[in-house]
């Protein structure tokens, strides 16, 4: 036979229920918050590279990847920056235009085009101001394998709550968004 529940005892648990639905929204405005920190932090970045380096945080992630490894083709870049071909070869078009990469053709199958930095490119890649990769990508990349994992597991809980999904911000360097 079921409990009957009194009056004071119902209250009780209506009061109960409403103090944890208020802490749980309190806990997801935290979360929120730190959302707008992440990415005004990624925003002042990408103002400071612009500043000094007269580059997009973009252009310049793309710049320090050749510096890195001269030579990369454009889909081997795109791979790097996590973005469309497409992408990476119009912001390759703009690096090119102001002679700071330049292209190469191979020898046996001039196909391939390799890309490289000029002395203009290397000079920046040399007074950039760092992590080139941007500070979100940078910490990313320093936390432990774990913590990458469960964030990625509810980042992707997260994403599929979410009403409207735009699948293509996937593939957009941040200082685009």
């Amino acid at each position: 036979m079921p409990q009957k529940i009194g009056r004071p005892q119902a209250r009780r648990r209506q009061k109960a229920a409403a103090t944890a639905r208020d802490a749980h929204w309190e806990r997801a405005l935290e979360v929120l918050k730190k959302f707008r920190q992440i990415f005004r932090s990624a925003k002042r970045h990408f103002q400071w590279v612009e500043d000094r380096c007269g580059v997009s945080g973009a252009q310049l992630w793309a710049m320090w990847e050749l510096a890195e490894a001269p030579g990369l083709r454009v889909s081997d870049l795109a791979r790097s920056l996590s973005v469309h071909q497409s992408t990476a070869s119009n912001m390759l078009d703009k690096l090119e235009t102001r002679k700071l990469i330049r292209r190469e053709r191979g020898q046996p199958d001039q196909r391939v085009v390799r890309l490289y930095l000029t002395a203009q490119g290397e000079e920046i890649i040399r007074l950039a101001p760092t992590p080139a990769r941007g500070v979100l990508p940078d910490a990313l990349n320093h936390l432990p394998e774990g913590a990458l994992r469960s964030l990625d597991r509810n980042l992707s809980e997260l994403v599929g709550l979410m009403k409207i999904q735009d699948r293509e911000a996937a593939m957009t360097p941040l200082s685009d968004l």
